[in-house]
């Protein structure tokens, strides 16, 4: 738990100065300094001993490989949440899971523990070198690279353009994206060769069209026009960053404890280099006509979308606003975060949809009943059963599993309740030294069983329509749900995200009627891209591809 190498570094020291000792002889400055030595290696040895005496001994699972601890398993992410849970019934709330090279990782499984590491977050508990590394080579500094007071900073540059207020005048755009992939899809249908009146449609390709669409105009006001089949650079680079899975998983899992490995011209590094070249120059390009209009007079001086929000900020100077570079890196952090995550719940809403008819019907009477376009307001608080379909989508499937993060010093995490430590002893609180390694596993967590009860597994909206079910109100974050992070660094476009979310699925299925082309037993899978996205099994030598049957719904 990064005490080892103090042991070791304290132990060369010592030996060090005994062979200096018994060398023969020395000069009276060399015995100062031998003395200095010898002062400073006892401190340095106390501190680390009173460091350890400190330090929680906390249980966890045997480790099944010294070079690759768990590590191998946690890219089988249904196994790791199944485990996750497993583990903490056994090993108590707080636990460490072995990982590469004989590191291991704490699990706060507590929800207790769980409010304290957000509430720290950013501050207490910092990006890993690995995803430091990671993120700006694909992304740039902006926002999700940051950590402590430059976080802050950037996050309150862009914080106003993703407030209700903000996302209620932008959800005119998603319905107007919506309708336009509804002329697409009675297109398809009325084309297609089945003889019926239904198409197969790769769904998943279509939400990634909606979403960038709907991200380019509501985030960086600018029309990408994918749905119209335009061709699209910046569409092209996305769907190869959603689909990349050219990776060597050793190299990458060894890569967490040497990011120096990320910097070798691997093809996976190669690819991040080049989506953040190719990607900078498009927001690059998108600023500056931006700037240019501002100075014309072209644009509203008074612009409040995010694009005049970040132009605002840089003319604010790098103290209290932002650098070119950060703009840039802002732009290209959004417009992927927009594009990447909505498309992904988007896509699984359509696949438990078709897997579950009766919703599905039911979610269609509701939209139908309720008649016209609705406002902001109403998606969020007039459709009901709307509402339990994409919390229940989100629940199950979150774009980000898990977030992981490296203590800046010591801390002392509180517990719930208590639990048995490695010794044999009843805390009520977890002490961990600085640089551990600590984990939120918040696929784990959204379907545990403790919090969610024995039908955690199984998409459920209903469980939404009752008061109090769910977790408990320790979870402080959007209806207890982990998906969209908590403390500083929860998610900045989540009310977007859930407009555009529900905007998209109110038009399409009002309009379409969807099934599983394979059957309702089709086996999904989900890939290891940049996100995890689902795939129909079989599919995959075409592409991540969902291709679902839909026709048009008659009354």
């Amino acid at each position: 738990m990064g005490l080892s190498q103090n042991k070791y570094c304290g132990r060369d020291i010592w030996l060090a100065f005994k062979d200096l000792c018994l060398a023969g002889p020395l000069p009276g400055s060399t015995v100062t300094t031998c003395v200095s030595v010898l002062i400073l290696t006892s401190f340095y040895l106390l501190r680390v001993y009173r460091q350890r005496q400190r330090t929680t001994r906390i249980r966890g699972p045997q480790s099944p490989s010294w070079v690759y601890g768990f590590a191998k398993t946690a890219l089988n992410s249904t196994a790791t949440t199944e485990l996750y849970e497993q583990w903490a019934k056994v090993y108590g709330p707080v636990y460490k899971v072995p990982h590469v090279l004989g590191q291991s990782r704490v699990i706060l499984w507590d929800p207790k523990a769980t409010s304290h590491f957000f509430a720290r977050d950013t501050w207490f508990y910092n990006q890993t070198p690995f995803s430091k590394i990671s993120i700006e080579m694909a992304l740039g500094r902006g926002v999700m690279w940051a950590d402590g007071e430059s976080h802050k900073r950037q996050r309150k540059t862009i914080n106003p353009a993703f407030g209700a207020a903000a996302v209620r005048s932008l959800t005119s755009i998603f319905q107007d994206v919506a309708y336009k992939a509804v002329i697409a899809w009675d297109a398809e249908i009325v084309g297609s060769n089945s003889g019926t009146d239904c198409a197969v449609i790769d769904v998943q390709q279509w939400m990634n069209l909606i979403s960038l669409d709907s991200a380019g105009i509501a985030i960086l006001s600018h029309d990408f026009g994918a749905l119209n089949g335009n061709y699209c650079e910046a569409a092209h680079v996305l769907n190869a960053l959603s689909s990349s899975t050219d990776v060597s998983h050793k190299l990458v899992i060894l890569a967490q404890s040497f990011p120096s490995i990320l910097k070798l011209p691997l093809p996976r590094t190669q690819f991040a280099q080049k989506f953040n070249l190719i990607f900078g120059k498009i927001c690059e390009e998108m600023l500056l006509r931006t700037r240019k209009e501002k100075e014309t007079g072209g644009a509203d001086q008074g612009d409040k979308s995010c694009m005049g929000l970040l132009l605002k900020a840089e003319e604010s100077g790098e103290g209290a606003g932002l650098t070119p570079q950060e703009v840039v890196a802002q732009a290209q952090i959004l417009l992927v975060g927009g594009f990447e995550t909505t498309a992904v719940s988007i896509t699984w809403a359509f696949i438990e949809l078709a897997r579950n008819p009766d919703m599905q019907t039911k979610l269609r009477d509701e939209c139908l009943e309720f008649g016209s376009t609705p406002s902001y307001d109403d998606l969020m608080n007039k459709l009901p059963y709307l509402n339990a379909v994409v919390n229940e989508v989100l629940r199950l499937h979150p774009s980000i599993t898990e977030i992981l993060r490296v203590a800046t010093q010591e801390e002392v995490i509180p517990l719930s309740e208590p639990m048995r430590t490695a010794a044999g002893n009843s805390t009520d609180n977890v002490c961990i030294p600085k640089g551990t390694e600590v984990l939120i596993p918040l696929a784990a967590l959204n379907c545990s069983v403790s919090m969610w009860g024995r039908d955690a597994k199984a998409f459920k909206p209903s469980r939404w329509l009752k008061e109090d079910e769910g977790a408990g109100e320790t979870l402080r974050d959007y209806r207890h749900l982990m998906t969209f992070g908590n403390g500083a660094r929860t998610c900045p476009g989540r009310l977007f995200a859930l407009a555009e979310f529900k905007a998209v699925l109110f038009v399409l299925v009002q309009n379409f009627v969807f099934e599983m082309a394979d059957g309702p037993g089709v086996k999904i899978v989900e890939s290891l891209g940049f996100l995890p996205r689902p795939s129909v099994v079989g599919s995959t030598e075409t592409g991540f591809r969902v291709p679902l049957r839909v026709r048009r719904y008659e009354v």
